[in-house]
């Protein structure tokens, strides 16, 4: 098996441009970084570091600047999940750190949207509606697994209680069952590195409160799939 191949994260659907885009790109600096035994979470602080460049620059007007820097986060983001998987390294540390970082940016991203735009409650509603079809979308991956949601009483396991905990609850009642395959396929493909690449094309064009109802009309088809699709199927992640 290739290195590519193991530092894969196993799931029951992939993401097509996280898998055909950013994963080959980001291996090309997992490899060095694996060589020089940097810890993934110093991965995970690099791309936070790039998020946040990218919102103080949208903010500003800097509009390309912005749109790139987004890309070299979303490239670091995936770069610090494959760097930890390669090198044995997965710890429950390092996920909890990886999606507060991400919520944290994804804040200030759409702050420097309303900041740039002056448009606050477009903004507001676009950073709702981002961050609930990310949580959709990783808690039916998980009860399609039939995964429970966990986390520990660490510093950062109960910060992740507090920010993602409601949002597990609110979707397990909402989905009453278990997910679909199908389902689970589709909203894969509206995954971080998919949403970014979007939000960073709308920021270079000049619009970027655009990816704000973006976000919102991909929220409210998100839930009406989920509620149309939603089946007590077991399935697994073991692989033939």
């Amino acid at each position: 098996m290739s290195d590519l191949a193991r530092s894969r994260k196993a799931r029951l659907r992939q993401e097509w441009m996280c898998e055909t885009v950013f994963r080959p790109l980001a291996h090309l600096i997992v490899v060095p970084l694996a060589r020089l035994r940097v810890p993934p979470p110093a991965v995970v602080f690099a791309a936070a570091a790039c998020g946040l460049a990218s919102a103080v620059a949208l903010g500003r007007g800097a509009l390309v600047p912005a749109a790139l820097l987004l890309q070299a986060k979303t490239l670091l983001d995936n770069a610090d999940g494959q760097l930890a998987r390669l090198t044995g390294n997965v710890t429950a540390f390092g996920r909890y750190l990886d999606s507060e970082c991400d919520l944290l940016v994804n804040a200030a991203l759409f702050a420097g949207v309303g900041w740039y735009a002056g448009t606050g409650a477009a903004a507001a509603l676009g950073f709702a509606a981002l961050t609930l079809v990310l949580s959709i979308n990783f808690n039916v991956e998980r009860l399609a697994r039939g995964a429970p949601a966990s986390w520990d009483a660490s510093v950062l396991g109960r910060a992740y209680g507090v920010l993602y905990g409601w949002q597990d609850r609110v979707i397990e009642r909402l989905l009453r069952g278990r997910p679909d395959v199908s389902t689970v396929g589709v909203l894969a493909q509206l995954g971080m590195s998919s949403q970014l690449l979007a939000f960073g094309l709308c920021i270079a064009l000049g619009h970027p409160t655009a990816f704000a109802w973006i976000a919102a009309a991909e929220l409210a088809a998100v839930l009406a799939l989920c509620v149309l699709t939603t089946s007590t199927t077991e399935v697994s992640l073991d692989h033939h």
